[in-house]
């Protein structure tokens, strides 16, 4: 009679006789709420609730008791239970009691995800764009969108993948469920697979609680895997099965956790060429790539760049409660000669110290900042730069030690105008954070 009663609203129920099945389905599969008589054939309703609790403090857990034992329902919510229904149950009342339990599992999603997202920079603005190829690839987004493939968003540091992948969500049936969104390059390794999977209690040091990843966080709705080329090896096997079954396990954990996730990734790296060189696993890139988008870089759609700079200079204009400001037509015109290594994001960034700069009504070229960042061409070296660099041995070996010179030199001027900002370093040379932490330290540059 529950079980019609509950289907008849729609829920997918799962039935048990008695504890033993029922903490058996509570391993198997991931449930919104749990349902129990405090009395069982073999068990009963409290050991089901102290199970659901251990399993998901989270989970929201009702009970059911006689009349003539209200006691024991007022026992069971002393150690967790949400609220209980005295016998015989009246199915309306039921169904209210299940929709608030449901309801606060929500919310307690929720929560999680405001505080992750109060803790990240300021959101992605709006795609902003009349260019052939972008239009291209909102149209590929659409398409992507009606599908639950896995989606691989492919494009230079800065083209604002994690912004299509936003609209790519609210694109597609999941659009009502969460958004959740994980730098796979940003998290030290040793800390990434509880980030995405997460851990039990006591799984490691200063695990004093079970804490859920970002797997079980994106349930019903979308997981956006950004930089997905840094993942490391050995955490690439777990990820394909993760895609593969929707199946996981947290760390330090046995039962099996299953979820209904959506996958978007993205990555500035040459997948192909990582896989080719034994970098990466070549059926993870597969199980990736379904649905393969390129995100054009800003220098191939420079008609776009006045559009995107007025854009930016009207919302920061707003956000930092400054009168409205022009854009000069000298400043226009170094914006679109300019090569926009770091793309988009660096032309957010550019704009947002111009509005900042700038006294007047109008935005000049100087107030851009522009000049310090065209490199001198090789071709303008000095001769004695030349006599400098040791070009004894053979070619293999004169190369190897002009290229970690200029490396090192590239680095290091880069890290002198981020003013030291690693993160935003990584970002203008177009590599990825671990890469150009390594690379820094190979060098010698941190001191």
């Amino acid at each position: 009679m529950l079980r019609h009663a509950l289907e008849s609203q729609g829920h997918g129920v799962v039935e048990a006789r008695d504890q033993t099945e029922a903490v058996q389905a509570l391993r198997d599969a991931r449930f919104g709420v749990v349902l129990s008589d405090l009395r069982l054939p073999t068990g009963d309703g409290f050991g089901v609730l102290r199970a659901s609790k251990e399993l998901d403090p989270e989970l929201p857990v009702i009970v059911m008791t006689a009349f003539g034992s209200i006691q024991d329902a007022v026992e069971a919510m002393k150690e967790g239970a949400l609220d209980f229904l005295a016998k015989p149950v009246d199915p309306d009342h039921l169904l209210l009691l299940v929709e608030r339990a449901l309801s606060q599992r929500r919310l307690a999603t929720e929560n999680i995800l405001l505080k992750d997202e109060l803790a990240q920079r300021r959101g992605a603005p709006q795609i902003v764009g009349e260019d052939a190829k972008l239009k291209q690839v909102t149209v590929a987004l659409q398409r992507a969108a009606a599908s639950d493939a896995t989606v691989l968003l492919e494009g230079e540091s800065g083209t604002g993948k994690e912004l299509f992948a936003r609209a790519l969500h609210v694109l597609s049936p999941r659009a009502d469920g969460p958004f959740v969104a994980i730098n796979c390059a940003a998290i030290p390794e040793n800390l990434l697979e509880t980030e995405l999977f997460g851990h039990e209690k006591g799984a490691f040091t200063g695990a004093t609680g079970r804490k859920p990843g970002k797997f079980e966080l994106a349930h019903r709705g979308t997981l956006f895997l950004d930089e997905i080329g840094d993942l490391p090896i050995l955490l690439q096997a777990k990820i394909l099965r993760a895609l593969e079954d929707k199946r996981f396990e947290r760390l330090g954990g046995t039962a099996t956790i299953q979820v209904d996730v959506r996958v978007v990734a993205a990555t500035n790296r040459n997948l192909k060429a990582a896989v080719a060189a034994r970098q990466y696993r070549e059926d993870l890139y597969f199980r990736l790539s379904v649905f393969p988008i390129t995100i054009p870089p800003l220098r191939d759609r420079a008609d776009d760049i006045p559009m995107l700079a007025k854009y930016f200079v009207e919302r920061y204009c707003r956000d930092l409660n400054k009168k409205p400001l022009m854009l000069a037509q000298s400043a226009l015109e170094a914006l679109v000669a300019y090569r926009w290594p770091g793309n988009v994001r660096e032309l957010q960034n550019c704009i947002e110290r111009a509005v900042i700069l700038t006294d007047g009504d109008t935005i000049h070229a100087r107030h851009l900042s522009l000049s310090f960042r065209d490199s001198v061409p090789t071709a303008a070296l000095p001769e004695g730069t030349w006599a400098q660099i040791d070009l004894s041995g053979t070619l293999a070996e004169a190369s190897r030690r002009a290229l970690g010179e200029f490396e090192r030199r590239k680095i290091e001027q880069t890290l002198k105008e981020a003013g030291g900002d690693k993160g935003r370093t990584a970002e203008l040379l177009q590599i990825g954070y671990k890469v150009l932490v390594a690379k820094v330290k190979e060098y010698g540059l941190d001191s």
